[in-house]
């Protein structure tokens, strides 16, 4: 009987396929959690282009504009809205605070109560576009405070008010005038947060 020989280049029993799954795995683990990587910092790049280009998401800070909106509600701003069209009578809009007190705030929400071409007045503690008196569902009080004469708005030229019309309880363009086309960021859409409150506006 010959004696038998053994093939010493095969390699032992399961030492090889061990070695090369084990060099796999590591491999595709890495490429799976690099387009992971890949995918989030794209929607992240692109939500970074739409928040400063397209919209918003703005927060509610004070109480200027009660009762239509609390403070820490959230809103949508559509940012683009603006280069394709104007600001209309009634329609909320988030400003630039174009104030220079010491509390000035980078963003103001406001409600447009008059534009381009028209003169408001208030007088009586009602507000008055062009000689009438104006129909505010939104408010919950007349107007507290001082009146104010008549105020023709000029060529892109918008009058803001707060739709909190107690006394002291909004700086608006009473305070600071009437306010450029080109200081509003954009106009808010709905209230997203809390969800138990979400609405248009």
């Amino acid at each position: 009987m010959e004696p038998s020989h053994q093939d010493t280049n095969r390699p032992k029993a399961g030492k090889g396929m061990y070695s090369a799954k084990n060099k796999k795995a590591p491999e595709g683990w890495m490429a799976e959690l690099w387009d992971w990587t890949k995918t989030v910092l794209i929607a992240f790049a692109v939500m970074v282009v739409l928040n400063i280009f397209v919209f918003n998401l703005s927060l509610v800070r004070g109480e200027s504009m009660e009762p239509t909106l609390e403070e820490r509600e959230r809103l949508f701003v559509d940012k683009i809205v603006y280069r394709f069209t104007d600001p209309k009578h009634g329609e909320v809009v988030v400003l630039k605070d174009p104030s220079s007190d010491p509390d000035k705030k980078p963003f103001l929400v406001k409600r447009v109560v008059a534009v381009p071409g028209q003169t408001v007045e208030i007088r009586d503690r009602r507000l008055y576009v062009d000689g009438q008196v104006q129909n505010e569902p939104y408010t919950d009080t007349v107007i507290e405070g001082e009146g104010m004469p008549p105020v023709t708005l000029g060529e892109e030229e918008y009058f803001v008010m707060g739709d909190n019309r107690h006394a002291g309880e909004s700086k608006d363009s009473r305070y600071f005038g009437s306010v450029k086309k080109s200081w509003i960021v954009g106009r808010a859409e709905f209230v997203f947060w809390p969800i138990t409150k979400i609405r248009g506006l």
